[in-house]
């Protein structure tokens, strides 16, 4: 009874003092928030009683930020607490004004996040809003390797008479690429092994609406280039 006694004091005296309060707080999977804008948003300090952090809330608090796509809070007793967050990636950007908007991995463009400066290896794209086509546009840019996705400098939706999802690129090497939405990141895929087939020095435009053409800037005539299945293949 004495032990007991004696327990239920310890464990009275732990609750009330400093000894139950968060000394630790770590903060994982961020790159874009901060850890003590993290920690500023879950609401807990050093003063809060371990029992008394609601890991729920905490999360929901969190998802509400754009750039958030899930969030986990954990407690690791005596005193610590840890959060870890999954946030959406920046695909690109679009232009406002003298400013470039992120666009998320899910089609969302953070109208109050502006970078004055270019992005590196992110496209920027120029003449998309949200809706069906800049998801779409999204969606295939997240498909392709990253190789690819580096070597694209500018993405314009140039709709046409006969397809609405017809766009323009403008490559960090020169060239210029006419393709459609709808075989996008298939065809795109092979970019880099139709580039080498072609002269460095003679920049044009690559078609890759239907089969692969190539023109130069200076000649009307087009030349058929072939894509390759493997990089690696004659």
């Amino acid at each position: 009874m004495l032990l007991l006694f004696f327990s239920l004091i310890l464990l009275v005296i732990y609750f009330q003092s400093p000894l139950s309060h968060i000394k630790h707080i770590r903060v994982t999977g961020n790159s874009i928030y901060d850890k003590e804008e993290i920690i500023q948003i879950s609401g807990i300090t050093e003063k809060t009683n371990i029992w008394k952090v609601e890991e729920e809330v905490i999360e929901g608090k969190l998802k509400e930020l754009p750039e958030i796509k899930s969030s986990s809070v954990k407690i690791h007793l005596p005193n610590t607490v840890e959060i870890q967050v999954d946030e959406l990636k920046r695909i690109a950007y679009i232009t406002k004004e003298k400013h470039y908007l992120p666009v998320m991995e899910n089609g969302k463009i953070l109208k109050d996040e502006k970078v004055a400066e270019i992005p590196v290896n992110a496209p920027i794209l120029i003449g998309f809003s949200e809706g069906a086509i800049l998801d779409m546009m999204i969606g295939e840019l997240e498909t392709l390797p990253e190789e690819v996705l580096n070597s694209i400098s500018e993405i314009q939706h140039t709709p046409n008479d006969t397809d609405s999802y017809h766009i323009t690129l403008y490559m960090n090497d020169g060239f210029e690429v006419s393709a459609t939405l709808r075989s996008f990141s298939e065809k795109m895929a092979h970019y880099p092994s139709i580039v080498s087939q072609l002269d460095p020095e003679q920049k044009g435009i690559i078609d890759l609406e239907v089969g692969s053409y190539f023109t130069p800037y200076e000649n009307e005539g087009a030349e058929k280039v072939e894509e390759e299945e493997n990089e690696g293949e004659g």
